[in-house]
């Protein structure tokens, strides 16, 4: 059985978190994730944006329903929040879910949104890294409830920039690169990434700083196949598994995928057969 693992989007209607994630659970899925958009601008959602419910209250309804499915931020905004807040809720969140947290991270790109919420847009990712440290000193502290998991959640980071990459290989467990051309990379302030060549030489300069630092541990890669970018709306499952052996032998550990189903009964439908076409036929089960 292949090692290679698979987190998935949870769709942002209210009323079905929980009937979703025990279908995430049950076909097979090792994750399920969420956006961070607590007040996205009327421009950005009338051109493709598009609404998210909080992070940490979505992910706790997703752990009360479920028994393994690992509780993915995808990702946090770590600046929109102060970072002994943003720990206690981590920690809170991975006491009661019995250790099931990934606490994906990145910089953020919505300068409409930081304004919105008072935050310096400028300095996201000197925030970033402040927040980063403030949330370990909280962990290692006196804040309560610790974490199950110790000596804190894995932390991974979001973003295809060399920055990115020095962020994981400084504290971080794990990097969620994604496709990107010059003009989405553009869009969402990050370095382009056209293809799975190009992402195998970030994952060989990840590897390759790791070992300069001293890194003897795994680092994950959680990659979005550039054959099922988050936009893409229909499953080719021979494609994917195709792409999901070429990832994987180049150091993928983990594939982040987006359902973009109309309806809540196809988005069942979809799971279901994603569970069937790629984990199991794959051997990801």
């Amino acid at each position: 059985m292949s090692g290679l693992r698979f987190t998935i989007t949870l769709p942002d209607e209210l009323d079905g978190v929980a009937d979703a994630a025990r279908a995430v659970e049950a076909a097979g899925f090792s994750a399920g994730n969420v956006y961070d958009h607590p007040y996205p601008s009327p421009e950005w959602l009338a051109n493709g944006g598009h609404h998210a419910p909080d992070p940490f209250v979505t992910l706790s309804f997703a752990a009360a329903a479920t028994q393994r499915l690992r509780l993915h931020t995808n990702i946090l905004v770590a600046a929109y929040r102060h970072p002994i807040l943003a720990a206690h809720a981590v920690a809170t969140l991975d006491a009661l879910s019995g250790g099931r947290v990934i606490l994906g991270v990145a910089v953020g790109y919505l300068e409409a949104e930081f304004t919105a919420l008072g935050v310096d847009f400028h300095r996201r990712g000197a925030l970033l890294d402040e927040s980063i440290e403030a949330m370990r000193a909280a962990w290692a502290g006196p804040l309560w409830p610790k974490p199950v998991t110790q000596p804190r959640p894995p932390i991974w980071f979001g973003g295809n920039s060399k920055a990115a990459i020095r962020r994981v290989v400084t504290v971080g467990n794990g990097w969620m690169p994604f496709p990107a051309s010059v003009e989405a990379a553009e869009a969402v302030r990050t370095s382009p990434m056209a293809d799975i060549d190009a992402l195998t030489r970030s994952v060989e300069e990840l590897r390759v700083a790791a070992e300069a630092a001293g890194r003897t541990d795994v680092i994950d890669v959680c990659a979005t196949p550039f054959t099922h970018p988050a936009w893409k709306r229909t499953l080719e499952p021979e494609r994917l598994l195709d792409e999901a052996a070429k990832l994987e032998s180049i150091g993928v550990t983990w594939l982040s995928i987006r359902l973009n189903t109309p309806s809540r009964d196809a988005f069942f439908e979809e799971v279901d057969r994603f569970g069937r076409e790629v984990i199991r036929a794959g051997g990801y089960a």
